[in-house]
Order: structure tokens, then C-alpha cells, then sequence
């Protein structure tokens, strides 16, 4: 193959409706989708530089016959809820004669479902990217690469290429420190995909990532897209102070959020770096209020302890919780919702992801279910089916221990009373009372205020036509704010805007779960087949994934 082989990156659209696309808070604000494709970015800067490269993101361009016909070769791969479309680029390149390499998450967990990529490139790239290049350059036309787990020494990856986005059209940008988690919640994959011994770049690695963006002109919201930024709390601690020297040196350039676990509100010095470093919110995964359930999901980091208190403590350091909630696991009780829309409330948590519990493949949760003969065939989701997978609408795809229509009741009570319009509004303002955003010196970034100006102005201007009541919620919002809590006002304003998105969504998913509590009840839901139990021999090996 010739050295300077052509490289079409495209990244696949996400399927159906999701809590995450934010799409008309996008639309308001003048960009296309929350964040860029990062995985993919940094795929394409370990590529040999003779090559040439080019990246379709599919969530906010489209993927035309003449950017297929470009190519040598396309490289493509994504999550479970872009499925769908990953397998559509297939077929496309391939009905153009165009070789496909697949790589990503869902290619990783379920390898069976790209059968048809020409190439299959599984786990941490950093791992089994060199042996690809090499096959392909030696003429090899097809093949699997299959990553040792766990092993990818990130201190190796290069700056992803930032140069290929046009920061137009997102929101903002992301940026990775670590991959891993030290926990063992049952439900979730990262620790199947990236392990629980969390490996983290080292500090020069990073800042050469924030430098290249600043390089490019880029202020504003930087994401750390770390799914534990804090599961490695040393070496984190170890980075934050040149984090800070950084950002104090370019005058706070860009503003930051991520997630952790919730035992970072043990931590009060960690908070304080954080804050110092310009983290304004953290998602944190909260899942349930009741204990016996936490436990039982292995969510042990978030027992004996006062949820509320602990969210207190992050809202005290000046940094906003966003936080995830689920509806569905075996030792709910009856009034789970109730309980779940209360601490909602108490916290006040202004944003909450509230999903169904979703059976994701190769997780400890999946293996328990296959074992005990509960989990529905094809993971129980129809990704053609216009909803997605998300687990707003696509969850519990497995036989439940409490009343289906009972869990489902809970989960309409919980999104149609959060996401009320009123009650989100106020929750937001109660929200804002309780951050103690700190003045840092030297923390105003001219470039960076240009930004957030642009996004409100185009967003208030834009909904005072298409949403008029929205668009007065929020002027209330800051004329109020102004009075009370005005440190506190660019984050909250920011929550405001969400829900653009999240009002009108929460309505969908309302319809929707209503839609499947009506046909349990007339009869006409059937049970979906379930994967079979396997045979005894079969048990280690499917405990071990």
C-alpha cells in the first residue's frame, strides 16, 4: 500500500432521542452537538504522519458519496446507541468498494456484531494500533487486533488532532487524564473495557493537549471526559497544581467539568484544587437513595453517608453537581420514585440523568442475569427502532424482580415531577443559593467571556421567537440572581439553558413510558426471548466475560 494512504475517519450518529444530544439547547445556542468525537481524534493523531486524514462527524455534517470515494480506507467505530449507524458506514464504503477498519467500545464488547468490517481493531488503541498500520502497509486486506486488557500505557498517546474539528459546532471540547475505576458497580462496563487500576498521562502530556486548543484559538468549556477523574486520587492531586499554574499564567483561557465518584466530597483539599483550577460542575453517579440497593449493585462507595450532606460539601467548593440516578434494580422497594425525586429536590441536584437500569453487554450485571435466565436476546433493544438505546426509554431489557409497570410508574413519577417546568426553574435558583463560587484573582479570561457571551446571546435571542416562556424563565432567572447569589449566575444560567432540551425531552420520555405501561396493561407487551441459560462447564468462562 502506498505511504501516503488516504484516511477518512467518520464518527456515526447517535440513534433516536437521548438525554445527552442536548439538541435544541445546541440549536439556540448556534452549535450542532454538545462535544466532538475525542476517541476518534486521537486515533487519527497515531496514524503515521505521511498519511492523510480526514474526519466526518456525522452528528453535525453529512457523510457524502464523495468523501467515501476519497478514500483508501474508512475508519469508523463508536458506542452501543451509534450501532446502528456504525453498521450503515459499513455497507456504505463497502457498496463504494471501500475497505472498512471498526474499532471502539461496542466493536469491543460485542466483535461478533461488525463480522462484516474488513478490520477489526479491539480495545485500548494505544495497544494494538502499530500492528495495524503494519498489516495494512504490508498489503493485508483483512484482519482481527485484539489489544492485551488493561495494558495501553497512556503516557504513550499522542495530543489527539484538534485541528481536524471546527469548534463551531460543538458546545465544547473534551480532553482525557485517565481511564479506569478502582469500584465494581455490577451495572457499569469502564472497569470491563479499561480495568479498576485507573492509569492516568502524565502532567506534560496533558498541558500539551490545553495548549494545542489554546493554540487553535479555542476558550470556553474543556471537558474532562474521565468516567472517575478522582479514581487515582494521587496522581490527580499530583496534577492539579500545575493545572492551576497553567490556567493562572493564560488568565483562566477555559473552564472545566468532569465526573467522579461521590467520595470526593470527603475530600476537601481536592475540592479546593478543583475549584482553583476551574471546575465549575461534576457528574457524579449517585444511582439510588436507598442503601440496601447500593449495596447490592455493588455501589458500595456511596453507602453510609449523607447524599445530600456530600453534595452540600461540592456545592460549598463552588463547583455544581449534575448526578445520575436509576429506576430498576432488584431490591427496589415500592416508593423508590418518591424517594429518588426527593433527595432530588433536598440536595437541590438542578440536572439528573434518571434512567432504566440497562443490562450493558460483558458486565458483571449481564453475567448474573444470563445465569439466573433473566436477560431478554439482542440485550431486549430495537436500535432501528427510533428510540435508541438510551436508557431513558430503552432500559430493563432483562425479567425484573419488582412489577415491570410498577418500575416504570416510578420513573414517569420522577421525570414528570423533576423536569416540571417550575420545579426545575426554582430547584436551579435553590441550586445557585448553595454554590460559594470563589473570586480567583486573575480568573477573568476576555477570550473565554467572548464565548459564553456568544452562546447566551444567541441562545436568549434565538428562544425569544422560538420559546418566548423559556426564554422569560431564564431572563427571571438572572435578574433574580443578580440579587441573590451573582457569583453563582454564569453556571446556573448555563443549567437554564439545558432545558431547551431536557423540557421537551422529558415530555417524550413521559409519552413514551406511558405508551409501554399501557400495553402492559392491555396485554399486548410480550416478553421478549431470553439468552439461555448456559451450560455448568460454560459458567467460568461467562463469569470471567
Amino acid at each position: 500500500m502506498p505511504e501516503n494512504t488516504r484516511i477518512l475517519l467518520v464518527y456515526p450518529r447517535f440513534s433516536g432521542p437521548s438525554f445527552w444530544n442536548f439538541r435544541e439547547t445546541c440549536t439556540l445556542a448556534g452549535a450542532r452537538y454538545p462535544s466532538p468525537p475525542l476517541g476518534l481524534i486521537t486515533v487519527a493523531a497515531m496514524l503515521p504522519a505521511s498519511w492523510e486524514v480526514r474526519l466526518v462527524d456525522r452528528n453535525v455534517e453529512d457523510l457524502g458519496e464523495q468523501d467515501i470515494a476519497w478514500a483508501d480506507l474508512v475508519l469508523t467505530g463508536g458506542m452501543l446507541p451509534q450501532q446502528s449507524d456504525t453498521l450503515h458506514i459499513v455497507e456504505m464504503a463497502h457498496a463504494a468498494g471501500k475497505p472498512v477498519a471498526i474499532g471502539g467500545p461496542d466493536a469491543t464488547s460485542s466483535p461478533e456484531l461488525y463480522a462484516s468490517a474488513d478490520f477489526r481493531v479491539l480495545g485500548e488503541a494505544e495497544g494494538v494500533i502499530d500492528a495495524f498500520i503494519a498489516a495494512w502497509n504490508a498489503g493485508e486486506t483483512s484482519g482481527d487486533f485484539i489489544a492485551p486488557k488493561f495494558q495501553a500505557d497512556v503516557t504513550r498517546t499522542p495530543v489527539p488532532r484538534f485541528d481536524l474539528l471546527d469548534f463551531r459546532n460543538y458546545l465544547f471540547i473534551g480532553v482525557q487524564f485517565s481511564r479506569g475505576c478502582p469500584f465494581t458497580c455490577e451495572f457499569c462496563d469502564i472497569i470491563e473495557l479499561y480495568g479498576r487500576v485507573p492509569r492516568t498521562k502524565t502532567t506534560g502530556q496533558l498541558l500539551a493537549e490545553l495548549d494545542a486548543l489554546y493554540a487553535l484559538g479555542y476558550r470556553g468549556h474543556v471537558d474532562f471526559v474521565d468516567d472517575n477523574l478522582i479514581g487515582n486520587k494521587k496522581a490527580v492531586k499530583a496534577f492539579l497544581p500545575s493545572l492551576i499554574a497553567w490556567q493562572k499564567a493564560r488568565r483562566y483561557p477555559f473552564e472545566f467539568s468532569t465526573e467522579a465518584s461521590i467520595n470526593l466530597a470527603d475530600d476537601a483539599a481536592l475540592l479546593d484544587l478543583l475549584a482553583e483550577a476551574g471546575f465549575f460542575t461534576v457528574f457524579v453517579g449517585i444511582e439510588s437513595p436507598d442503601e440496601d440497593v447500593l449495596r447490592t449493585a455493588l455501589k458500595k462507595q456511596n453507602t453510609r453517608r449523607d447524599i445530600v450532606a456530600s453534595i452540600e460539601k461540592i456545592y460549598a467548593a463552588g463547583i455544581v453537581v449534575i448526578a445520575g440516578f436509576i429506576l430498576g434494580f432488584d431490591d427496589e422497594k415500592p416508593g423508590a420514585g418518591e424517594r429518588m425525586t426527593a433527595l432530588i429536590e433536598d440536595a437541590p441536584i438542578p440536572i439528573s440523568m434518571v434512567g432504566l437500569l440497562y443490562a450493558l453487554p460483558n458486565t458483571q450485571l449481564t453475567t448474573r442475569l444470563t445465569r439466573e435466565g433473566r436477560l431478554f436476546a439482542g440485550h431486549g433493544v430495537d436500535i432501528d427502532d427510533g428510540l435508541g438505546s438510551d436508557q431513558c426509554v430503552a432500559g430493563l431489557n432483562f425479567v425484573t424482580r419488582r412489577r415491570r409497570e410498577e418500575i416504570l410508574r416510578d420513573f414517569h413519577g420522577v421525570i414528570s415531577r423533576i423536569y416540571a417546568p417550575d420545579v426545575f426553574f426554582e430547584r436551579v435558583a435553590r441550586a445557585g443559593g448553595k454554590l460559594r463560587v470563589r473570586s480567583i484573582k486573575g480568573g477573568f479570561n476576555l477570550g473565554r467571556a467572548m464565548a459564553d457571551a456568544k452562546h447566551l446571546i444567541r441562545f436568549m435571542a434565538t428562544a425569544t421567537v422560538k420559546h418566548p416562556r423559556l426564554a422569560g424563565r431564564i431572563a427571571w432567572l438572572i435578574a433574580r440572581g443578580l440579587f441573590t447569589h451573582p457569583t453563582s449566575l454564569p453556571p446556573m444560567v448555563k443549567m437554564a439553558m439545558l432545558y431547551a432540551h431536557l423540557g421537551p425531552f422529558s415530555g417524550f420520555i413521559c409519552d413514551e413510558i406511558s405508551s409501554q405501561i399501557g400495553a402492559i396493561e392491555e396485554g399486548s407487551w410480550s416478553m421478549p426471548e431470553r439468552v439461555p441459560v448456559p451450560e455448568p462447564e460454560l459458567m467460568p468462562a461467562l463469569a470471567q466475560g
